[in-house]
């Protein structure tokens, strides 16, 4: 029997990922590890049922450099490889999705949205101090009535002197109580969709708390209400111009998703098998039984499955190969498999699985929502297959 303390190392590792790592990374990883172990993984199950999200620890993330790891340091980044930023996101999501899910949101959407569409004002006011915490971002993109089609949006930018006024709705906001400055999409007198960088105590806007989840309990999810919100001029994303700017910085997070939900199935694995070791049933452990090994081999499976996944996107990534689709089949198949590891870790702890005094029913709980956000099963299946097909269907 794997003794319970090598357990952990023994599954990560498996399929010798970590020699597939700059020392660098691993160094980035086990600094992130060891911060969630100690910080978030005993209060976790708390926080979740209490609907908490513990805003003491951003300033303790920021040190840790989590927030934009892969921008310039003129930037407040890091200048990190984007292997090093996904392995930053799988072990925050170790912890919980709605930890690593705000951290996604101020690097992936709302820092990348200044940094890859901003002006160069923009950018040296607004990122040092979002990369230390200082200022939260959400990204203000998803509507009521616009989710899986956000060029049906029906925020728009009204042009007056000086800048611009919005009004429209925006929901399931991840960070919109806490955040700072909103980067808003609508379309302007034309119909093009803008970005625009929206401080969060601008009269007409409005940030209410969506308290009813029973999911991502531990993230801070808002509606958005602009009525006649004034933004000045130089508030405007200076490049973003049509739907594939929002669809951009989705496809960044997107990759942090391919990687975090690699952590939320690690966890679940690891506390499946640690349990059928320790479980005794009809006077032995149940992991010495045929239908528990099953089980947890084929949690394995397709565990490794996803870290190999990721892993070659993270390569794409890095050697500037990486589409889109990619990203999708990704996030598609790596959502889907994490939530199926820890309905079946939660069904390994019986009873036992149903409390949140164990991971994986709040692993379960988050990824179902994991699995829709930032584009659902289905339609990044569409996008993969007009990649591979060359029909639209959607």
């Amino acid at each position: 029997m794997v003794q319970t303390d090598n357990l952990s190392a023994h599954i990560d590792n498996y399929f010798g990922i970590d020699a597939q790592l700059s020392s660098d990374e691993i160094q980035v990883r086990d600094a992130v590890r060891r911060f969630v172990d100690a910080k978030v993984r005993p209060y976790a199950g708390q926080w979740w049922q209490d609907g908490i999200f513990p805003t003491e620890l951003v300033p303790q993330l920021a040190e840790l450099g989590v927030f934009g790891p892969t921008l310039p340091e003129q930037y407040g980044g890091s200048g990190l490889s984007p292997i090093a930023y996904g392995l930053m996101m799988q072990e925050l999501e170790r912890g919980d999705s709605g930890l690593r899910s705000f951290a996604s949101v101020q690097s992936g959407l709302a820092m990348y949205a200044i940094y890859k569409y901003g002006s160069e004002d923009q950018r040296t006011a607004y990122l040092p101090k979002m990369a230390s915490g200082e200022i939260i971002g959400c990204f203000g993109l998803t509507e009521p009535d616009a989710g899986s089609d956000p060029a049906s949006m029906r925020t728009v930018a009204k042009s007056v002197p000086g800048g611009v006024r919005v009004t429209g709705v925006k929901r399931w906001i991840t960070n919109g109580n806490l955040a700072q400055i909103a980067v808003v999409w609508a379309k302007d007198d034309q119909g093009v969709i803008r970005g625009y960088i929206v401080p969060t105590n601008s009269e007409g806007f409005i940030a209410r708390h969506i308290s009813t989840k029973a999911s991502m309990r531990m993230s801070v999810t808002s509606e958005l209400y602009l009525d006649n919100v004034f933004v000045p001029e130089d508030h405007v994303l200076v490049s973003s111009r049509g739907l594939g700017s929002p669809l951009g910085c989705l496809t960044q997070a997107r990759y942090g998703i391919a990687w975090g939900t690699v952590g939320a199935a690690l966890d679940c694995l690891n506390e499946a098998a640690s349990y059928a070791q320790t479980r005794i049933a009809f006077g032995k452990p149940i992991a010495a039984t045929q239908l528990m090994q099953e089980r947890l081999v084929d949690m394995l499976s397709m565990t490794v499955n996803m870290q190999l996944k990721a892993l070659q996107l993270g390569r794409l990534y890095q050697s500037g190969s990486m589409r889109y689709p990619h990203v999708s089949l990704t996030k598609r198949d790596n959502a889907r498999a994490a939530l199926v590891v820890a309905r079946m870790a939660r069904e390994i702890l019986a009873g036992n699985g149903i409390s949140v005094d164990y991971p994986p029913i709040r692993h379960m709980a988050n990824l179902e929502t994991v699995d829709t956000y930032e584009g659902t099963y289905e339609i990044h299946t569409l996008i993969v297959g007009r990649d591979l097909l060359g029909e639209n269907a959607f």
